[in-house]
C-alpha cells in the first residue's frame, strides 16, 4: 500500500537533497568543482565582557555555484516548503553581496524565485525546477556583466593554489585575489591592495603570484620587503609551493636561474654604485613585483629604495598595506593609484576573523599635573635639571622619572598576574633607553617567573642581537617564553604575534599610521591557543587615536601647506603645532614630532641599513643632542583607570557589564511582562537563554558581576528590569512549601526532588538535560530508560513534568 507524501512536513535539508539539488544537477552542474553546500562565509564576532569572549553564531550559504572553485557565480537559499518560495531571498542577498556575485536563487522545493542582476529591466522572477540554468549561461551572464574579454580569459579563470587540506582563501581573501588578476589582466600597472592586520595579506599575495605564474601572464616575480623576518617567514611559509622556482636574494647577487625571487630593498641596493644589484639585470628583467608594507617608505619620492621600483618601471607592481600612508611627503595612492579592493580592521572584527580588544587607560598624575624640579636641582648624574614644567610628552624623551617607570611596570605585572602571567605581552617604550629600564623594572617585579625561565621578560630592539634571536620564539605559540617582550620600534610591523594577548602603550603616539600598526600586533586570533581578543593597556593616551575619523576610514590625500604659502608668521606657526596637536602623520616618516626637538628613529630606512634597520647612540650629538635627565624620590601615582570595550558599531565605549546586558536585553525584550511572557511560555528555557547568549550576554561574566547564585531569569528580572532576585535556593524552597510532589509516585518524586536541588545547585540548563538522570543521585534510582519509563510513563510524560516542574519553580512570575 502507497503511503502518502507531504511535502509540507519535509525539514529544509530534505528540500535540498531532493528538490534543490537534483534541478541544479539536471542542468548540468558538477557536483564535485561547482557546487558547494554549507559554505561558511563569516567567522563570527567575538563579544568580550570582562575576561570572558563568545563567538556570535553565524549562518552558512546553503549552496554557492562556482565556475571555477576561484570564482563564484551564485547563491541558493534553501526553505522548507511550509514557507513562500522567495522566503529565503534576503538571506541569499547577503551572501551574494560578501561574494559580490549577481546570481542569487530562494527556493523551498516548488520553483526557484531567481534575482539576476544582470538583467536590469526584471531583477526578480519566478522559474520552474526544471528551468534551472546551466553553468554555461550563467557564466556568459556573469562575463557580459563584469566586462572580460575574451583574450583575458585565461589568466581571469586560472585557478588558485590548492594543497587538499581543504584551505581556501576566506572571501574577502578571494575578493582581493580576484580584483588584482582582472586589474593585471585588463593591463594596469600600479596595483594597491588595503587590507588590515592579521587579514593574510602574504596568503593573498602567494595565491595573486601563483595564478599569474601558473597563466604565464607574468613568469618572472619580485617580492619586495624590508625587514628579513618578513622574507624568511613569507619564504618558509606561504610561498612554501614555489619549492624549487624560488630564491631568496642574498649576497646582493640576483640568479636569473630562479623564477620567483624574495629579497630586501638592503640586499638590491646601497649608497655606492656596487651595491645596487638590482642593476645586474636588465630593467624588463621582473614583469611582476609585490611590494609588501608599501607603506614604510618605497612610494616615497626621496626615498632611496624607489629607484628599484622606478629601474623596473615596465612591471606591474602590486602595493601591500594595511595602513596606506597620506602625506605630504609619501602616497600610496598617488603613486599605486586607488585601491582596488579594500578590507578593514572593522570588517574584520564583524566578520569574527580579527581579535576585538578592550581598553585599560591608566592616567598617572605627573602626567596629567606635570613635574617641576626645585630650584638648582641635579639629576642622578650630577646635571642640573633645566627648570620647566616636563609633561607626558617629555617623559622617558627628556625627563626619566624612575618611579614612573616602576608605577608603569607594577600595573603590567599586576594584570598580568590578575588575568594570565603567560599572556603574551608588548611594551611598546619610547626609545631604547626606556625598553630598557622597562626590561629591569619588570625582571625586578616578577622574581619568581624570571627564576623559572631568565627569558621571561626580553627586551627586543634593533641595537640588541640577544634580544632579537628571541623574536621567532616569541611569536612562536607553541614556544612559552619569552613572554613579555620590552621595544621600541622593531616590533611595530609585520611581526605576526598571533597569540599577544596584551599590548602596551608607553609611547607618545601622533602618526595613525604607526598606531593601526601597533594596534595590528594584537588583532589575529588563534582558536587553537585561545587567542580570542587582547586587551590595551594605555599609559600615553594614545588610544585616543580610535576617536579620530581616519582611524578606520578611507585614507585621502592630505596637502600640507608650505611656508611660503603664509605671510602671516601666527598662522604658519598654528599649522606646525597642528602637526604635534592633532595627530598629522610627520613628514619626517613614522615618527613623533616634539617641536624644538626630533627624537631619533631606533630604525633609519637608509640604503645602508641592516634588514631590521641602523640604530644611534640614544641622544644625539653635539648642538642637536637631546638632553635627557635622569631623577627619583618622585612621588608617583596612578589618579584613575578607565576600562572600554569594543562596542557592536565599533566604537570604543565604557560601562559595566550589567550596562551592557540591560542594554542588549531590551533590544530583545521591550518590557519585563514581554520577557516573562516568552520565559514562560518556551518548552526549553536553554533556548531563551542561548538567544541572550548570541545578542552578547555572557551568563559567566555576569555571575562574576552580579551574583553566582542567581538564575539567569532572576539575573535578567533583577540587572535589567529592577526587580527583586530570588536565588535559586530561595525558588526551589518555595516550590517545596507547596507541597507540588504529592501528585506523583514514589519514584517520579525521588526523581523531581533531585532536580529540584540540582536546579538549586547549578541552575535551569541542568533538570533540561535528560543526560542527568544517568548520574549520582539518579543511578541509584534506575537507569535512565527505567525512570523515564517505570517513573512517569514515558518520554513525553517525563518532559511535561519537566515543564510543570519549571512552571513552578518560576510560579511567583
Amino acid at each position: 500500500m502507497a503511503s502518502t507524501f507531504n511535502k509540507l512536513k519535509l525539514s529544509e535539508t530534505d528540500i535540498i537533497t531532493k528538490f534543490i539539488l537534483p534541478a541544479i544537477n539536471k542542468a548540468g552542474w558538477d557536483d564535485m568543482l561547482q557546487i558547494r553546500q554549507e559554505v561558511k562565509l563569516r567567522d563570527g564576532k567575538v563579544i568580550v565582557r570582562g575576561q570572558a569572549a563568545a563567538r556570535k553564531k553565524v549562518k552558512s550559504a546553503d549552496i554557492v555555484l562556482y565556475h571555477k572553485p576561484s570564482m563564484p557565480l551564485a547563491v541558493v537559499e534553501a526553505k522548507a516548503n511550509k514557507h513562500e518560495v522567495g522566503k529565503g531571498m534576503q538571506q541569499g542577498m547577503e551572501y551574494a553581496e560578501l561574494l559580490e556575485v549577481p546570481f542569487v536563487f530562494a527556493s523551498n522545493g516548488d520553483g526557484f524565485i531567481f534575482r539576476d542582476l544582470t538583467n536590469p529591466t526584471q531583477l526578480e522572477s519566478e522559474i520552474r525546477l526544471e528551468d534551472f540554468p546551466s553553468p554555461e549561461e550563467l557564466w556568459h551572464k556573469y562575463c557580459v556583466w563584469k566586462g572580460y574579454k575574451e583574450e583575458h580569459l585565461p589568466i581571469i579563470t586560472q585557478d588558485y593554489y590548492d594543497d587538499g587540506s581543504g584551505k581556501s582563501p576566506r572571501y574577502y581573501q578571494l575578493q582581493a585575489i580576484n580584483k588584482t588578476v582582472e586589474a593585471v589582466a585588463a593591463g594596469q600597472n600600479r596595483i594597491l591592495l588595503v587590507m588590515a592586520t592579521g587579514t593574510g595579506k602574504t596568503y593573498t599575495a602567494f595565491q595573486i603570484i601563483w595564478r599569474l605564474w601558473k597563466a604565464k601572464a607574468k613568469k618572472r616575480i619580485l617580492f619586495l620587503a624590508d625587514r628579513n623576518i618578513l622574507v624568511d617567514q613569507t619564504k618558509t611559509n606561504d610561498f612554501q609551493p614555489f619549492g624549487s622556482a624560488m630564491t631568496k636574494i642574498t649576497g646582493r647577487t640576483v640568479d636569473p636561474a630562479y623564477e620567483v625571487h624574495l629579497a630586501l630593498y638592503q640586499a638590491l641596493t646601497g649608497p655606492e654604485e656596487a651595491q645596487k644589484a638590482y642593476k645586474q639585470v636588465d630593467p624588463d628583467f621582473f614583469d611582476l613585483i609585490i611590494i609588501d608594507e608599501c607603506h614604510r617608505g618605497s612610494a616615497s619620492e626621496d626615498s632611496a629604495w624607489r629607484e628599484i621600483l622606478e629601474y623596473f618601471n615596465s612591471a606591474t607592481q602590486v602595493g601591500l598595506t594595511a595602513t596606506p600612508k597620506e602625506t605630504d611627503e609619501v602616497s600610496n595612492i598617488e603613486y599605486f593609484g586607488d585601491p582596488v579592493y579594500t578590507y578593514s580592521l572593522k570588517e574584520g572584527i564583524e566578520d569574527g576573523f580579527l581579535a576585538p580588544y578592550k581598553v585599560v587607560r591608566v592616567d598617572i598624575d605627573v602626567d596629567l599635573q606635570g613635574w617641576r624640579p626645585t630650584k638648582g636641582q641635579i639629576d642622578k648624574h650630577g646635571e642640573v635639571i633645566e627648570d620647566r614644567i616636563y609633561n607626558q610628552k617629555d617623559f622617558d624623551r627628556t625627563m626619566v622619572i624612575d618611579e614612573r617607570t616602576e608605577l608603569v611596570a607594577q600595573t603590567i605585572t599586576n594584570y598580568l598576574k590578575r588575568t594570565d602571567p603567560m599572556a603574551k605581552t608588548i611594551v611598546f617604550c619610547n626609545d631604547i633607553d626606556h625598553a630598557e629600564r622597562m626590561r629591569r623594572a619588570l625582571v625586578n617585579l616578577n622574581p619568581e617567573q624570571v627564576q623559572k625561565n631568565d627569558k621571561y621578560v626580553m627586551k627586543i630592539t634593533g641595537d640588541d642581537e640577544i634580544g632579537k634571536a628571541q623574536l621567532d620564539n616569541f611569536i612562536n605559540p607553541k614556544k612559552k617564553y619569552p613572554v613579555i617582550a620590552t621595544t621600541s620600534e622593531l616590533m611595530t610591523t609585520g611581526v605576526d604575534a598571533k597569540t599577544c594577548k596584551l599590548v602596551v602603550l608607553d609611547q607618545s603616539i601622533q602618526s595613525m599610521t604607526k598606531f593601526k600598526q601597533i594596534i595590528g600586533r594584537g588583532t589575529r586570533i588563534d582558536d587553537r591557543y585561545g587567542k580570542l581578543w587582547f586587551t590595551i593597556l594605555d599609559f600615553k593616551k594614545a588610544t585616543e587615536l580610535f576617536a579620530d575619523e581616519r582611524f578606520d576610514g578611507t585614507p585621502e590625500r592630505v596637502k600640507v601647506t608650505t611656508p611660503e604659502d603664509f605671510e602671516d608668521e601666527e598662522v604658519l606657526n598654528d599649522i606646525v603645532a597642528g602637526v604635534d596637536d592633532h595627530g598629522l602623520d610627520s613628514p619626517f616618516g613614522d615618527e613623533n614630532i616634539d617641536l624644538g626637538s626630533i627624537q631619533e628613529p631606533e630604525h633609519s630606512y637608509s640604503n645602508n641599513s641592516s634588514d631590521t634597520g641602523s640604530t644611534g647612540s640614544d641622544d644625539w650629538d653635539d648642538e642637536n643632542k637631546v638632553r635627557k635627565y635622569y631623577v627619583n624620590g618622585v612621588s608617583v601615582k596612578a589618579l584613575a583607570e578607565r576600562i572600554q570595550y569594543y562596542d557592536s558599531d565599533g566604537k570604543l565605549v565604557t560601562e559595566s557589564f550589567k550596562d551592557y546586558t540591560r542594554k542588549t536585553t531590551v533590544k530583545q525584550f521591550s518590557s519585563l511582562d514581554e520577557f516573562i511572557k516568552r520565559w514562560n511560555d518556551s518548552e526549553r528555557k536553554q533556548a531563551i537563554i542561548d538567544e541572550l547568549a548570541e545578542a552578547g550576554v555572557l551568563w559567566d561574566a555576569l555571575e562574576d558581576e552580579v551574583g553566582k547564585d542567581m538564575d539567569p531569569f532572576d539575573m535578567i528580572c533583577h540587572v535589567v528590569y529592577d526587580q527583586p532576585a530570588l536565588t535559586r535556593k530561595e525558588r526551589a524552597e518555595n516550590v517545596k512549601k507547596r507541597n507540588y510532589f504529592t501528585k506523583y509516585g514514589v519514584t517520579a518524586q525521588a526523581v523531581l526532588n533531585n532536580l529540584l536541588d540540582k536546579y538549586a545547585d547549578t541552575g535551569v540548563q541542568e533538570i533540561e538535560n535528560m543526560q542527568v538522570l544517568k548520574v549520582h543521585p539518579f543511578s541509584d534510582i534506575g537507569s535512565l530508560s527505567e525512570i523515564v519509563k517505570k517513573g512517569f510513563g514515558g518520554k513525553n510524560e517525563y518532559l511535561e513534568a519537566i515543564q510543570d516542574l519549571e512552571s513552578a519553580i518560576y510560579q511567583s512570575a
